[in-house]
């Protein structure tokens, strides 16, 4: 049998990691965040609805921003506990400055959620404005709120 390299998300201790946005790792010239929205493990995690519809505004904001030729990727995590966001050669506070204002439209927003017709997605029927826009309050309340970031993991978790 082929001996298979434990991933570097798969060491970070997740009994430690608390919402708020890290860095995950850095190759080369990308930088990895984990966006986490909730503590994982502690059985509150996004609905699929939630998720499916803040990952079309976020991803269109983030891509419309100041730094929008730098992000190679946004998308959720498999687990339900925040996204991932990919981006290339920005600085993690201007990464954070983008976040915030991405956060803050997406609370703003009014009309119709971002590719929601069935030649855009895959799922259209499973979108909800309302949705992303709990989630957006929800994960902006976090950041503002937790003081000082230094993009670092704590208590344990990847240390």
């Amino acid at each position: 049998m082929n001996r298979v390299n434990r991933i570097a998300s798969f060491s970070v201790n997740h009994d430690f990691i608390e919402p708020g946005i890290y860095i995950s790792r850095v190759d080369g010239d990308i930088t990895t965040f984990d966006m986490r929205t909730r503590k994982p493990n502690a059985g509150d995690y996004m609905e699929n609805i939630a998720m499916h519809s803040m990952e079309h505004m976020f991803a269109t904001y983030i891509r419309n921003s100041d730094i929008g030729g730098s992000v190679i990727y946004f998308g959720p995590m498999g687990c339900r506990t925040g996204f991932y966001l990919l981006t290339r050669n920005t600085a993690p506070e201007v990464v954070l400055g983008a976040v915030l204002d991405t956060l803050e439209k997406i609370v703003a927003h009014e009309g119709a959620v971002f590719g929601a017709t069935r030649e855009e997605c895959g799922n259209y029927r499973e979108l909800s404005l309302e949705s992303a826009k709990r989630e957006a309050e929800r994960y902006l309340a976090v950041l503002k709120g937790y003081g000082e970031i230094d993009f670092k993991y704590k208590g344990g978790a990847g240390e």
